[in-house]
């Protein structure tokens, strides 16, 4: 995806209030060797590349000046309440060095597993994203979770995740739970109900 930003002399809160109002929203890009870089961004357009998921987790082709460099959105900030996008954060990214994004997990295949098809359970997500290590080149848009094995009561862990190439998971503690199918309590109660006739 490209993004398209200009470098940003004027600094401050007065100097950024202004860019609002003009439909800019400041940012920042930082990282690598070069020294950080006040950007202004086309707030609609950044507004609307929010709302797309692979913005989040792509690496991104930043036109600054008419001169593109490769990064990864890192931060941003939106108004309380209204449809306003305040600042965003870029990190240069270097094609050589491993990075640490978190990606969002695609659940496929829950309505044919044994699970719902089966025993009309409740699949719940506990994750819906996973933060990866891996370089820039082997980053994944999103990952999928094939669910069509799953049965009523069991525990989708991390282990059984099909990673892609190139692609490490960074989990904090044991084998982390990932999905749980769940048979809901008015189903039991409905079959015990029934078996006592």
């Amino acid at each position: 995806m490209k993004v398209i930003a200009f470098t940003r002399t004027l600094k401050g809160t007065g100097a950024s209030r202004r860019l609002r109002i003009a439909g800019q929203t400041p940012g920042i890009i930082y990282g690598g060797t070069a020294a950080p870089v006040s950007i202004t961004l086309d707030h609609n357009a950044l507004y609307h590349a929010l709302k797309k998921e692979a913005f989040h987790a792509s690496i991104l082709d930043m036109d600054l000046d008419g001169k593109v460099e490769k990064v990864l959105l890192r931060d941003f900030q939106v108004h309380a309440y209204k449809q306003l996008v305040l600042h965003a954060d870029f990190q240069r990214v270097d094609p050589t060095k491993a990075i640490h994004v978190k990606v969002p997990l695609h659940f496929i295949n829950a309505d044919v597993s044994p699970a719902v098809k089966l025993s009309a359970a409740v699949i719940s997500h506990v994750m819906v994203d996973l933060e990866v290590s891996c370089l820039p080149a082997d980053l994944p848009e999103f990952i999928t979770v094939d669910l069509s094995t799953l049965e009523a009561g069991q525990i989708m862990h991390m282990s059984s995740i099909v990673l892609p190439n190139g692609v490490t998971a960074i989990i904090h503690g044991d084998d982390a739970t990932v999905a749980i199918a769940v048979i809901p309590a008015g189903a039991i109660a409905a079959e015990a109900g029934t078996e006592e006739k």
